[in-house]
């Protein structure tokens, strides 16, 4: 069955404007107006990140539903398909301990994309992590992950390791941001989403 609602997923101090999230939003529109295409501004708190994915995507239909998720973004979108059990997941360089790895990170912060929007990452948003993290995906031959072993924020083992048995773009170098995502990695990310 083709996918016909869309969820993507932005990473942390990321928003909708990211180079990844609006390559996706054009291509979906130009090439695939049917799917229901859906990329929200995630707040700070985890637990309201995943409150809001549940509550965009409660009608959806679940057999033609599919999530992609970036960074932090994939961390919940794996969780979201861990739910679901929605037909296809993409990972793109996916966090996967992101409660170890924010720590550091409490205080104020600044948008990659608009550095004068700015939020506070709260002491309780680790715990909230924490909930989120674990567990496998069902399905994970429904789920491509494309992880760069030259991801400078995460540690590449760690994501190939967290995510067994998924269909695997290993990329020999890379960025964490998946810089030539245009070129080199959305069309295999379009193809396997098989978008009606």
């Amino acid at each position: 069955m083709r996918t016909t609602h869309l969820l993507y997923l932005h990473g942390f101090r990321s928003s909708p404007q990211s180079a990844k999230a609006r390559l996706m939003a054009e291509r979906v529109r130009r090439d695939h107006p049917a799917v229901s295409w859906c990329c929200p501004q995630l707040p700070p708190s985890p637990a309201a990140a995943l409150a809001l994915m549940r509550e965009l995507t409660a009608d959806w239909p679940r057999e033609s539903m599919a999530v992609v998720g970036s960074s932090l973004g994939g961390c919940y979108a794996a969780r979201l398909a861990t739910e679901t059990g929605c037909a296809r997941t993409v990972l793109l360089n996916p966090a996967v301990q992101p409660a170890r790895d924010l720590a550091r990170y409490i205080g104020e912060q600044s948008s990659w994309q608009d550095p004068a929007q700015s939020f506070y990452f709260r002491p309780e948003y680790i715990d909230e992590l924490r909930a989120i993290e674990g567990g496998t995906l069902p399905h994970p031959g429904q789920c491509l992950a494309i992880i760069a072993k030259g991801d400078e924020v995460l540690d590449w083992r760690e994501m190939v390791a967290r995510h067994p048995g998924v269909q695997l773009r290993l990329l020999e170098d890379g960025d964490h941001a998946l810089s030539d995502f245009e070129s080199a990695q959305l069309d295999a990310v379009l193809t396997f989403l098989q978008l009606a």
